[in-house]
């Protein structure tokens, strides 16, 4: 963006800002380059005179370290946190990873609604990421569409859930007046009980998932108003829709998953994200399965009405504990709390889960006729609304039958003959009784069925999280229940062979002798670096995908062992233990080192050795006479210059020995003709001169130089002739 004064800027020296992405409340985010590492990134810059506001450079801090503490394939990495201050200004920011693609709110407006097996496979990996946030105590506080970010196909169409700027450490305290009495998040995804008291923990975050999820398959958020007061309002007041009402052809079992997770009593939804996650893998094997409904699935999905809620679908009643924080909503929305319109509007309630499906038939015949006995509040936390409505019309309908008139005529028409009045009273005072005992104990009957049925027979789940599989097993069996171990779980905070989570949940309800799931702990999710020696880059990759570690990058490197293109090492090496997600580099074989000949012809023969021998080559020389290149100096070398060598190979040399010697003979008294054939048959030049005592006789009276002298072959030997 050409007016935006960020554009251009190298923060810190290192990171080049080239063009803003993303625009929000407290900070932009913009596509740059690590000049540094030479890799595209996303910066994140707190909008200007933020940085001076403690408050909110603290959470921007907060967001660097929660975020760097998550380690998974489908979060957001952030890799740097700064503030520059060359401008004269503050400049807080993040550096985090550059992901090129599109959001999940896209994906929703081209493809909302569109089938169950599609949702789910998108909102898989999101919760993923959110389980992977729990188990290491963080929530996010602000799941919606716009946080998650999908990849383009080119950079592998991954999912990642972004912006943890919300993410806060689960506490017992973990309350929104952390904001000065905000409320954050997006009004449309925030849990009911985030607005009346602004608590916020794990169950939060799935409330939120379930809205996306409610999203994907209808196309529409599932609370609307013309107001975000009005929105929350209707998180509080009304439970989210079946998506079947918009979306006929959904199976129960996933409305019955929306109703679960979107459940307004927190303790009905799943503990966290990976329950949740445990949950949508059951949904989507059905799926897979081709099932149109799955009666037994749905109802284990339900969330079971407590009584508040039972009561909640007769008309008047709130569902939701007081004081409903109106203020916080407020300002939220800039809203004096008295024109907030914090009121019941008076519009009816949406099909609840329950309503829209009941429970078995079986169990439907034992609680349907229950309004005939005095109905206890227990058992009309297990009795659908629909059952105790209709249940009164069915008792009035029998009572009505028993005091029809003997005769049996219809009611209105006069009867031909009419009794005395003593005898009609004489009959009913000996058959009145009667009826009224049978009534009286067919509906104690019944009542006592139905109480049965409803609620005596289940037990509570018992609280056995954080014990071991006997321990937890010796508690439920104290129950009077039945341990069995499930599938394994990863957590980072509870130790390898604990009890991780329950199915029922703690507090769950389950039937007497019933069975209850285990899932244990496997301890931190770790890896260890496979041994990627010799293998290929293709290969070793495969590998490190295998053992849910990330490739980061190859260096070569020289190697006279490892054959090109093979790995010699990996960083970190082989055995060393990581996250899931974690990078490993590789060092790649470029071969053995290659190296250029030189021309070393006139060279020193001793230097020239000695160089090549600290290049890991080897020197071998043989030795010439010559009368031109000086003794100890390379006459020749084989290979030629230019000639590619490696480590161990050898350069040969002919080093030389300088001009070949010959002794001069005895020529004195030798007469001038056989000294000079003499000579020259021993390859000298011959010169004659007269000696000072010349007489002509023709004998070599001596000569230069003289007898018994070695010199270079060829030279001038000079006759002195008497």
């Amino acid at each position: 963006m050409s007016g935006d004064p960020m554009v251009g800027r190298l923060l810190e020296r290192r990171y080049r800002i080239l063009a803003r992405v993303a625009r929000g409340g407290m900070a932009s985010v913009y596509e740059a380059t690590d000049i540094r590492l030479d890799r595209t990134v996303a910066v994140k810059v707190m909008h200007p005179g933020l940085g001076d506001d403690q408050e909110f450079a603290e959470r921007f801090v907060r967001e660097a370290r929660a975020a760097a503490r998550l380690n998974h394939p489908h979060v957001v990495g952030v890799y740097d946190q700064g503030d520059d201050t060359s401008d004269g200004q503050d400049t807080v920011f993040l550096v985090m990873e550059y992901v090129p693609g599109h959001t999940l709110r896209d994906v929703v407006r081209k493809e909302a609604p569109m089938p169950p097996r599609r949702a789910l496979a998108l909102l898989e990996p999101v919760v993923s990421a959110l389980g992977a946030a729990h188990r290491a105590g963080l929530i996010h506080r602000d799941v919606k569409p716009e946080n998650v970010l999908i990849a383009d196909e080119a950079h592998g169409g991954s999912i990642k859930v972004a912006d943890f700027g919300l993410a806060k450490a689960v506490s017992a305290d973990t309350q929104h007046t952390a904001t000065g009495g905000v409320l954050i998040g997006t009004v449309s995804y925030l849990a009911p009980e985030l607005v009346v008291d602004g608590r916020a923990d794990a169950r939060a975050d799935v409330y939120a998932a379930g809205v996306v999820l409610y999203e994907l398959l209808t196309g529409t958020k599932p609370h609307e108003g013309e107001s975000p007061i009005q929105v929350a309002y209707r998180h509080v007041h009304h439970d989210v829709p079946m998506p079947s009402l918009l979306q006929p052809g959904i199976p129960d079992y996933v409305d019955a998953l929306v109703a679960r997770a979107t459940s307004r009593d927190r303790d009905q939804r799943p503990a966290d994200a990976t329950v949740l996650l445990h949950q949508l893998h059951r949904v989507e094997l059905a799926l897979r399965d081709g099932l149109e409904s799955d009666p037994e699935l749905a109802a284990d999905l339900l969330p079971r009405r407590s009584p508040e809620i039972v009561d909640a679908s007769e008309p008047g009643n709130d569902t939701m504990p007081e004081p409903f924080d109106a203020s916080a909503l407020a300002l939220l929305t800039e809203v004096d709390p008295r024109d907030s319109g914090l009121v019941d509007d008076g519009s009816p309630d949406r099909t609840t889960a329950i309503e829209r499906h009941p429970v078995p038939a079986g169990a439907t015949e034992a609680v349907t006729t229950t309004a005939a006995a005095p109905v206890t509040q227990p058992m009309r936390a297990a009795v659908p609304a629909a059952a105790v409505a209709e249940a009164p019309t069915e008792a009035t309908r029998a009572s009505a039958a028993t005091a029809r008139p003997a005769t049996g005529r219809p009611a209105g028409k006069a009867p031909t003959r009419i009794a005395p009045v003593t005898t009609t009273a004489r009959r009913r005072s000996r058959k009145g009784p009667v009826a009224l005992l049978l009534a009286l104990l067919l509906v104690a009957g019944i009542g006592a069925g139905a109480w049965w049925f409803g609620w005596e027979r289940y037990t509570t789940t018992p609280g056995v999280l954080g014990l071991d599989q006997a321990a937890a097993a010796s508690e439920l069996e104290a129950a009077g229940l039945t341990a069995e171990e499930g599938e394994a779980a990863y957590s980072e905070n509870v130790e390898a062979g604990l009890v991780i989570a329950t199915d029922p949940e703690p507090g769950g309800k389950v039937l007497d002798g019933g069975t209850v799931t285990l899932v244990l702990s496997l301890g931190p999710e770790r890896y260890d670096v496979p041994d990627l020696g010799g293998k290929t880059e293709d290969e070793a990759q495969d590998a490190i995908a295998a053992t849910n570690l990330t490739f980061g990058t190859s260096k070569g490197r020289w190697s006279e062992t490892v054959p090109e293109g093979q790995v010699i090492r990996s960083v970190p090496k082989a055995g060393t233990t990581l996250k899931p997600g974690a990078t490993v580099d590789l060092v790649l074989s470029r071969g053995r080192k290659p190296f250029e000949v030189k021309d070393w012809t006139g060279g020193d023969y001793d230097a020239v050795k000695a160089a090549l021998e600290k290049r890991r080559l080897q020197a071998d020389a043989g030795e010439e006479y010559s009368d031109t290149v000086p003794t100890g100096d390379i006459i020749s070398q084989d290979p030629a210059p230019g000639t590619v060598l490696y480590r161990g190979d050898t350069v040969s040399f002919v080093v030389s020995l300088g001009p070949e010697l010959v002794e001069v003979p005895q020529v004195k008294a030798m007469g001038v003709e056989a000294a000079t054939e003499l000579l020259e048959g021993l390859g000298f030049e011959v010169r004659t001169e007269q000696a000072d005592i010349y007489l002509g006789i023709g004998y070599v009276s001596s000569s230069d130089p003289g007898a018994g002298d070695e010199v270079p072959k060829g030279s001038t030997i000079t006759l002195y002739v008497v």
